[in-house]
């Protein structure tokens, strides 16, 4: 049986975190592309020198200073396009051992948050994009600590808009209703691709 791969995403306070946790507990390998970037960036992670020398005073003992080095890229896409140099080959081998590691399950699942920006719904079987309703996702990301409306605007700026990311998805998973509705909505999207994989 072919194993199937599902790209999950969402712009920021979508409520992407909460789904991949949802299919994690439903027993579904989850890949956080963000948590693998954390890591990379983390202390004695093996891309903080690279982006040390490409950024310099963006680093320390704990690894990259996100909040510095988000100063040095947000709204200049020739830093932006250097730092992802740097970056994405290396997700793209954290992201290589997981498929080694889960060879033998049925569906796995890759969170990453820009998929579309980066072109990666290429190298996934299925889309699946979390959303919610506008106001309630500003509302979600603004309530965040260091948040403030013109970063949210240069993050926003990044990420396709929300319902051109819907017309793209083979699913689309709500989480502006109660937590049970959006689990029910996972399950559903797990059964439908287990289905679809046994066929």
């Amino acid at each position: 049986m072919k194993q199937l791969t599902l790209g999950l995403t969402g712009s920021i306070g979508m409520g992407k975190s909460t789904v991949a946790a949802m299919f994690a507990d439903a027993g579904i390998p989850v890949f956080d592309a963000d948590a693998a970037v954390h890591r990379l960036q983390g202390a004695a992670g093996r891309v903080v020198a690279a982006i040390e020398a490409q950024f310099p005073g963006t680093s320390g003992p704990q690894g990259v200073d996100r909040s510095a080095l988000a100063e040095a890229v947000l709204g200049n896409a020739d830093a932006m396009r250097k730092l992802e140099a740097i970056v994405h080959p290396a997700v793209g081998e954290e992201r290589a051992a997981f498929l080694s590691e889960h060879v033998a399950a049925p569906l796995v699942v890759f969170d990453v948050p820009l998929l579309f920006e980066t072109g990666g719904e290429a190298r996934v079987d299925k889309v699946a994009v979390v959303s919610a309703a506008g106001d309630i996702q500003r509302a979600r990301v603004l309530a965040r600590p260091g948040m403030s409306a013109g970063k949210l605007d240069a993050i926003l700026a990044r990420q396709l808009p929300d319902a051109e990311k819907r017309s793209r998805a083979d699913f689309v998973i709500a989480t502006d209703v109660p937590l049970a509705d959006t689990r029910a909505q996972v399950e559903r999207v797990i059964a439908c691709l287990l289905g679809r994989a046994d066929s």
